[in-house]
């Protein structure tokens, strides 16, 4: 049985494809959860294709079929579906109705990245319909096997699971908490204070009354202060270190992710989820301990309420009750509101991030006034969707207000009335209005406490989704195996591997390769742009894994093989390698405390940069800005080939590491790397026939296949695939 639609809100700006399929199963039934959902779609940074989200279906076990077809096929008993929207995203189609007037059929779409709207016929048309005035849509049928599928969500964002954050501080909590009690009963004196001051010192003129009385008001006020300041600096300092404790959890668990985690993320995503635990820290310092003192000073005043008169209690209470159930009611339409904010604000992130980074293109294509105006488009997103929020905040506090303002009047005038009639005095009076204004402030410290909870559940739940995920050593797993004599070495093996970015229905990016690299021998990769090389160097990294097939290291299966021990003994020059801000010296030696200073001589020998940090002042001290960004690529390339020469691995892995050098240079480090790669397994991609013309095999990759492989001089002589590749380059001859 179909249930009505619970919204889900894309997660990260490509999460369109998986965050429908999530409603999908959410109206059959089901709660799947996402994370699942992104990996069975293959999602990539570039979103989900339509086949991925039909096999995504499939393995949660709906029937699902794709088609195209006009707006007046669509009928009640095919919904939900998901249409394929504006050429670049998906939504989910899940209601039709109509006008009871003008019979006017109504689409119901559930647009993850904007929330749920009402369409008419031409407005669905102008988003979803093709060139041939159809469109793209895909319809699911569930199977049995979908009802008993174990995959529900699990919530990880309670009040508990936040608080959990505020354990390793008891001692100071408990601090806090006498101060707020000892706050609390300060404030209980004031009431009394005021109706003494008008019963005992003004209606009896008592000058020396008066005098105490204020002198008692002053003490209470100066103690109040104190017992403030010194819960603002606990509070400080406890905040300070549950927002790192936030932060680091979270960068902790991602720096345990596969590469895959990240390349299927955009910085923008990144940015706004740091930007997030602001809201966290806020309620778990602020909001959640000031709501505790307002809750705690509330009681009081609402016994010593109690005590002057029930009948007021009762009209307080009343209203009172009115005015948060209006709130609460327009805190829930502020849930999707938050959820669209975050999509638009890293939208925007991410193109100020480009317009940055990207400065140098952008002036060189006259593109300023094109990337202005992106920039421009987003920012009045923002401004709509800041303009949405702004409208339900405005129905929330202005009706907060007037029954607010209505309670205090009905309030007051009840009091008077007891006045008038002697059942109350004159100081009562005060102390009773006194005691109302105060207890005011505590509702809207709860009202800002389920705004701020609410936030910070929406932070928490996008900060925590990753803890859901798997770690990249997971399982039990082995070392690499590796042995100084290389006979009992068998090398690097590919059985049958093939790899797909987007789901085995795809192109594969590797296709059925079967390959042996000898150990301490030297492969080469070839092939033209496109045809699978860096995908097989993150296959040997264990960046990624095998779609089908298998990978092996000295006959142990890569899988089996614990990634971080793997990358240990691997020495890797990727072909867009990353330069810290740091000395070149801490740049070539990554993650050593202790620099040996021969081995980093012999590195800086090898990647032929002496001549470089002679010229330099501080010599391998000598602190490199963000990224490298005042080295030239050949300096970069070098530094990188030292960092991988430094680290004496047994394997080495090369990616056009010499492609930005001159030709001197690149001639000298050849040289030096060939004394290098003896008795190590290194494999190179490159195309420079100069690189690869010593390789003791030669690999040729066209499409994801290996169309042939040998010596050069053998693969010349066959003037096929690898001749075509090399044959415009000076040493064909050679």
């Amino acid at each position: 049985m179909k249930k009505r639609i619970r919204f889900i809100p894309q997660h990260d700006q490509m999460d369109c494809g998986p965050a429908c399929l999530a409603m999908v199963a959410q109206i059959f039934g089901r709660n799947i959860n996402l994370n699942l959902l992104r990996e069975y779609c293959y999602l990539t940074k570039e979103g989900v294709s339509l086949m991925g989200i039909k096999e995504a279906s499939e393995k949660i076990g709906f029937d699902a079929f794709a088609g195209k077809i006009c707006t007046k096929d669509i009928e009640k008993d095919m919904l939900p579906c998901i249409l394929h929207w504006n050429q670049n995203h998906f939504v989910l189609l899940y209601k039709l109705s109509k006008d009871n007037f003008t019979r006017e059929i109504y689409y119901h779409i559930a647009d993850p990245g904007r929330g749920l709207i009402k369409l008419k016929t031409h407005e669905l048309e102008m988003s979803w319909l093709c060139d041939d005035q159809k469109g793209i849509a895909l319809f699911f049928e569930p199977t049995p096997y979908f009802f008993n599928l174990g995959v529900e969500n699990a919530n990880n964002t309670s009040f508990t699971a936040l608080m959990k954050y505020w354990k390793p501080y008891r001692r100071q909590l408990v601090q806090l908490m006498v101060l707020l009690i000892l706050g609390s009963m300060v404030a209980l004196v004031f009431p009394f204070l005021a109706q003494k001051l008008i019963d005992d010192g003004v209606a009896t003129k008592s000058i020396s009354a008066i005098t105490l009385i204020l002198i008692a008001q002053l003490a209470f006020y100066l103690g109040n202060i104190i017992f403030e300041i010194i819960r603002n600096w606990i509070t400080l300092k406890v905040g300070a270190k549950i927002n790192i404790n936030i932060l680091s959890m979270f960068i902790k668990k991602i720096l345990r992710l596969p590469i895959l985690f990240f390349e299927r993320k955009t910085i923008g995503d990144f940015n706004q989820r740091i930007q997030d635990q602001d809201r966290i820290e806020l309620f778990l310092t602020s909001q959640s301990l000031q709501t505790l003192f307002s809750l705690i000073t509330f009681s009081v005043f609402f016994a010593v309420l109690f005590y002057y008169d029930v009948r007021i209690l009762i009209v307080y209470s009343f209203f009172t009750f009115m005015s948060i159930i209006w709130s609460l009611y327009w805190l829930k339409r502020r849930i999707l509101l938050d959820f669209i904010k975050f999509q638009v604000k890293t939208n925007n992130q991410n193109t100020f991030l480009e317009l940055i980074h990207g400065i140098q293109e952008i002036k060189i294509n006259q593109l300023e006034e094109t990337r202005r105006d992106e920039w421009e488009k987003g920012q009045h997103e923002l401004l709509n969707i800041n303009s949405r929020i702004l409208k339900v905040s405005q129905l929330q506090n202005s009706g907060f207000d007037f029954i607010n303002q209505l309670k205090n009047i009905l309030a007051t005038f009840l009091t008077a009335y007891l006045v008038i009639n002697n059942k109350m005095t004159l100081g009562m009076l005060l102390s009773v209005s006194y005691i109302i204004g105060q207890m005011n402030g505590p509702i809207n410290q709860l009202i800002t406490f389920f705004r701020t909870f609410q936030d910070a559940k929406l932070s928490f739940e996008r900060l925590n989704e990753v803890q859901d995920l798997n770690d990249e050593e997971f399982g039990e797993l082995r070392k690499l195996e590796y042995h100084e004599s290389s006979s009992k070495l068998s090398g690097i093996k590919f059985e049958n591997v093939s790899f797909y970015y987007e789901g085995p229905n795809s192109q594969p990016i590797l296709n059925n390769i079967n390959l042996n690299v000898p150990s301490g021998k030297v492969t080469a990769i070839v092939g033209s742009s496109g045809s699978g090389k860096s995908t097989l160097l993150k296959l040997l990294l264990r960046f990624i894994t095998p779609t089908t097939g298998d990978l092996f290291y000295n006959d142990e299966n890569i899988l089996d093989i614990s990634p971080e021990n793997l990358r240990s003994n691997c020495g890797v020059v990727m072909q867009n390698g990353h330069i810290f801000s740091d000395t070149i010296e801490r740049n070539i030696a990554v993650g050593s405390n202790d620099i040996d200073r021969e081995r980093l001589c012999e590195a800086i020998r090898i990647a032929n940069l002496e001549t470089f940090i002679e010229e330099l002042p501080l010599r391998t001290k000598t602190k490199i800005g963000a990224s490298g960004n005042d080295l030239s690529g050949g300096q970069k390339q070098r530094i990188l080939i030292a960092r991988a020469v430094y680290k004496n691995p047994p394997y080495l892995f090369l990616d056009e590491a010499t492609s930005a050098l001159d030709a001197n240079n690149e001639r000298t480090i050849h040289d030096n790397l060939n004394e290098f790669f003896r008795g190590r397994t290194v494999v190179i991609i490159a195309h420079r026939l100069s690189t690869v013309k010593r390789a003791d095999q030669i690999v040729v990759l066209n499409e994801g296949n290996i169309v042939e492989y040998g010596a050069h001089l053998e693969l010349v002589q066959k003037k096929a695939e690898y001749y075509n590749l090399i044959k415009n380059q000076l040493e064909l001859g050679n």
